[in-house]
């Protein structure tokens, strides 16, 4: 039979060769990976008398029958598509890929709806959290630190619907950053030496903008001798170069609302384990407001990120989410961000799909009952050229005004020679020690 024979009889040929598999199996006892292909092998050569396929098609259809048994199935192909940054599932039936930048359409889908839960009850027992009728949304992470997000009926109407956001084998460093133009080389000799006095950084920027390569490329620059707490909703972050270090993961609540574990609780549990700094990889809610007081107890150093359309915006947010935590007076909250956050650094994508480093600007305290902003670098577009925006990051004429970090540290003399020379002396990646050698 061919491919139209088997579309008539509503059935797949992968469907059909997983069904002739799955007879040999013994479901007492799943066979190590080189039986399983083995298995295959011998199914795909005693059918494929019957079944008109090329060479070609019968090597994929025997990759995929391994994936189907001992990976995510459909899934495994597009997470090893190292040209695929996003997998969107929309059901069953229609799954799409994000493309450097540009959404289409995949050819691949589940034998059913039945076969895409249990892939992902699979995924979400990986990390002992749970998804079902009762509890229809959770999050998740895959072996290799992907976002998973997943949302069953009857919250999704059309069928189960999962979202991963792809992250690469390696950790992006600050290097190829600037090699792929995110961000100039002065701008990140600027920002290594803030983060080595001890800046209070936070991070913005909208969905796919790039925050968490960018907090794990400006982390490289903290010194490798400090104390790290991590906290994160879904492990992410890839720290390199830091031996003190401690990683801490939120959890979900359990089907009867109990066991818990959220970010202000992690945030406070961190408060007690001696940190040098806190790295929290976002912030949606209440946990503003204990992030903001870490910060001003002498945790300086600590890097943060979340959603916002501009540095401003991300601002106002804050000041709601720590209302969410606590009533406190208006001028209260805002007093605390302007003397906990120094630095707000603002990323974005442009319409080319690339994704810059679009402002870094320096919290400059309250003014007239605001909070101040200071644009110290700016992205400026020159034009467009074939499809790409054309455009660079640009120092501005202001020059930093909190420099009490700095002289602390010793590096007040490095950020004037970044400064008057335009371009750094200095290593962009790696851990460094805090003597200022290397500049």
């Amino acid at each position: 039979m061919c491919a139209a024979d088997f579309a008539r009889k509503g059935q797949d040929i992968r469907g059909y060769l997983a069904e002739k598999v799955e007879k040999r199996l013994d479901p007492a006892a799943m066979p190590e990976d080189s039986e399983l292909r083995d298995m295959i092998a011998r199914v795909m050569t005693e059918e494929s008398r019957d079944i008109c396929i090329t060479a070609v098609e019968k090597a994929e259809l025997s990759r995929e029958l391994f994936h189907y048994f001992r990976g995510l199935d459909v899934l495994s192909p597009l997470l090893e598509d190292d040209s695929i940054s996003e997998i969107m599932v929309n059901g069953y039936d229609r799954i799409f890929v994000e493309k450097e930048g540009k959404i289409q359409r995949c050819d691949k889908a589940f034998t059913s709806s039945e076969r895409l839960e249990n892939i992902i009850q699979q995924i979400v027992s990986g990390i002992n959290r749970q998804v079902n009728a009762r509890s229809p949304i959770a999050d998740a992470r895959l072996p290799d630190g992907s976002r998973v997000n997943i949302v069953l009926p009857p919250a999704a109407l059309d069928g189960p619907v999962v979202t991963i956001r792809k992250f690469p084998f390696h950790a992006i460093g600050m290097e190829e950053l600037i090699c792929l133009g995110s961000i100039t080389e002065e701008a990140a000799a600027f920002l290594e030496i803030l983060v080595r006095a001890g800046y209070n950084i936070f991070i913005s920027g909208g969905t796919g903008s790039g925050k968490t390569t960018f907090l794990n490329a400006v982390s490289a620059y903290i010194p490798s001798d400090e104390r790290v707490i991590t906290i994160e909703d879904s492990a992410e972050l890839q720290l390199k170069g830091i031996q003190n270090l401690v990683r801490l993961e939120a959890r979900s609540a359990d089907m009867d609302g109990m066991l818990e574990i959220t970010i202000r609780d992690l945030v406070r549990t961190a408060l007690r384990a001696r940190p040098d700094r806190l790295l929290i990889g976002e912030i949606r809610g209440p946990e503003a407001l204990d992030l903001l007081q870490a910060m001003n107890t002498g945790h300086d150093g600590s890097i943060s990120t979340g959603h916002a359309n501009s540095a401003r915006d991300m601002l106002s947010r804050i000041e709601t989410m720590v209302l969410m935590g606590m009533d406190l007076p208006l001028q209260a909250v805002r007093g605390q961000i302007a003397s906990a956050l120094d630095i707000m650094v603002h990323l974005g994508r442009l319409r080319d799909r690339t994704r810059k480093v679009l402002s870094i600007e320096e919290v400059t305290g309250l003014h007239e009952g605001g909070i101040g902003l200071g644009e110290l670098y700016i992205f400026r577009e020159s034009g467009e050229k074939n499809g790409k925006v054309e455009g660079k990051l640009e120092r501005t004429e202001r020059r930093l005004e909190n420099t009490a970090k700095l002289q602390a540290a010793g590096l007040q003399e490095q950020l004037r020679r970044v400064e008057c020379r335009g371009v750094p002396a200095l290593p962009v990646s790696g851990n460094h020690s805090d003597d200022g050698s290397h500049l």
